[in-house]
């Protein structure tokens, strides 16, 4: 008896830009950047909609409001995107290989320098450099998976 059979697969749009910094390193940074920067803006953006939306109230204070925070929010994670991915590159130059390790390194070293930046103490300078490289460490892990 004859059998047929069907494969396909959906997947979401997918938006890449690239941008010719001249540099490999430079590329990946603000390649970084630019992603989670937009990430978290548009998450900005949708949080301070719903508020607005629940409260029934619309000025232009509250638009004012969401923009100084879209633009805050958007710097500071496309800040730390852009250390990780061009920590993580680097590392990647230097060792030579790429694994879990790399994302390892690169997120205990985003935790180092952010953390520091933040003038927090030398325990919570520790504990997010600590958190940065197991989060990284697993996103490594959970995109293996898939």
């Amino acid at each position: 008896m004859p059998r047929s059979r069907y494969a396909g697969s959906i997947s979401g749009p997918k938006v890449d830009v690239a941008i010719d910094m001249g540099n490999p390193l430079l590329n990946v940074t603000v390649d970084g950047f630019l992603k989670i920067g937009t990430v978290a803006a548009t998450r900005a953006a949708a949080e301070d909609a719903y508020f607005i939306v629940k409260k029934g109230s619309f000025s232009s204070h509250s638009v004012e409001d969401t923009l100084k925070k879209m633009c805050k929010e958007g710097a500071y994670w496309g800040t730390v995107a852009g250390v990780y991915a061009g920590v993580e590159y680097g590392v990647e130059r230097i060792r030579g290989t790429r694994d879990w390790k790399n994302a390892m390194i690169g997120g205990a070293l985003t935790g180092l320098t952010i953390s520091a930046a933040s003038n927090n103490n030398r325990d919570r300078v520790v504990l997010d450099a600590i958190t940065g490289g197991a989060i990284a460490t697993a996103a490594e892990f959970l995109n293996c998976l898939t």
